[in-house]
């Protein structure tokens, strides 16, 4: 867990770009029932482990992202580009 968020601070996005780690599949209904994994799909949250500075305009302004480390966002079920670092099992992906 350590050695993953050193490398993902080592890959800063550039511009207005977000990693995003998508949380984990829920197996357990809050009933109590599990789920087998087959037929879970794959969740539309995540969390946000970098963030790129900004966006420039036309005139070099530049206009800061509004998400921060640590936040919880939704995501689009189409979208966004997988990035694998290392021999990791994790995934995260890259998003504007």
């Amino acid at each position: 867990m350590f050695r993953t968020r050193t490398l993902f601070r080592k890959l800063q996005p550039l511009a207005d770009r977000v990693l995003v780690k998508r949380a984990p599949k829920e197996t357990q209904l809050s009933s109590g029932l599990f789920l087998p994994t087959d037929t879970t799909k794959d969740p539309n949250e995540g969390e946000i482990v970098a963030v790129g500075p900004g966006d420039r305009d036309v005139t070099g302004n530049l206009h800061p992202t509004t998400l921060s480390v640590g936040d919880k966002v939704l995501l689009p079920e189409y979208g966004g580009m997988k990035i694998k670092i290392g021999d990791e099992k994790e995934e995260v992906f890259l998003f504007r």
